[in-house]
């Protein structure tokens, strides 16, 4: 079958090409982020892939000619960062047109389309919180898309669980298609996501065990029954939980950069590489930097059985277009 070529903006550790690459009918030619320890866990995982280390805002026309070499992209994928526009900043614009055009992180968003625009691939997925169609940015977006020469927008709402990721996550796809993968015959529950995992340290990569919690917090934490949070935080318009005690027979709460779970059964904070499990990461994929950066890797990831199940229906659709 016909292999169909790739580039990934804001490419974070890699979730979204790995699950594209799971598919095997893409290529990934180039991945862009400006976050070190991402950059350097992509390119671990994907060493014949060129990885640009390099502001969005800086990349133009003549550097994509110049690494790409003229070679023709069918498929544009990226994750513009969501913290300007989830309900779970509570920093976040109060004018949503704002969070697009005002904050510098929101325009980021725009970069993407314009990069769009230069590279004019076949078929584009951009990833981001739904939140993001809210309030006049869905026109407002919709807009900048047809601006760039894709008149035809769809904002496909997906959840992860339902495509074989132990854990919640509710993500829009904004793509030129509309996107609808096949899903799994059922869900996958903690127990399960985490089973045959050796103790904590040495072998699989990231199992090492986290810093121990203070006496005052591990009195609290062993109180916890399944599915409670020891803390809640502010959000923009509710209450958030964190430090939560796994249920063993549920998928898992929507895993973040900030997210820390407690072990179903022990009295403890899951290692980096039982946090990856929650999001479909293979073992086989490893995690560089320090412990909080591999934590916000995994968190700010699409996850990968997700993105599998993108690329396959992404693929079927170039097929159907005569490859």
């Amino acid at each position: 079958m016909k292999e169909y070529t790739v580039v990934d903006l804001f490419c974070g550790a890699g979730g979204f090409s790995l699950g594209f690459h799971l598919t095997r009918r893409f290529r990934t030619l180039l991945a862009i982020d400006n976050y070190n320890p991402a950059g350097l866990t992509y390119k671990l995982n994907f060493p014949m892939v060129k990885v640009l280390l390099e502001d969005i805002k800086d990349v133009n026309d003549s550097l994509l000619r110049k690494i790409l070499g003229g070679a023709k992209i069918d498929v544009l994928i990226g994750s513009p960062p969501c913290e300007p526009f989830t309900g779970a900043n509570p920093r976040r614009e109060r004018n949503p047109l704002d969070r697009l055009y005002k904050d510098p992180v929101g325009q980021l968003t725009l970069h993407y389309i314009r990069i769009l625009g230069v590279l004019r691939p076949r078929f584009f997925v951009m990833e981001n919180v739904p939140a993001i169609t809210e309030d006049g940015l869905k026109d407002a977006l919709l807009g900048e898309f047809e601006r760039v020469g894709y008149e035809r927008v769809y904002f496909n709402i997906l959840e992860a669980e339902n495509y074989g990721t132990p854990s919640h996550r509710r993500r829009v796809f904004v793509s030129n298609l509309k996107i609808q993968p096949a899903p799994s015959p059922s869900n996958i529950t903690v127990k399960e996501a985490l089973s045959n995992l050796p103790l904590p340290g040495g072998f699989p990569p990231n199992h090492d065990l986290p810093k121990e919690p203070s006496h005052r917090k591990m009195k609290r934490m062993s109180r916890l029954d399944w599915g409670e949070a020891m803390i809640h935080y502010q959000g923009a318009d509710k209450e958030l939980p964190n430090l939560i005690r796994l249920h063993p027979h549920r998928i898992a709460p929507t895993v973040l950069g900030s997210s820390r779970f407690i072990h179903p059964y022990e009295n403890r904070f899951l290692t980096v590489r039982e946090q990856a499990r929650l999001m479909g990461f293979p073992d086989s994929f490893v995690f560089t930097g320090g412990r909080d950066d591999q934590y916000n890797m995994i968190g700010e990831a699409v996850p990968p059985p997700l993105a599998k199940a993108i690329g396959l229906y992404v693929a079927s659709r170039l097929d159907e277009e005569g490859g």
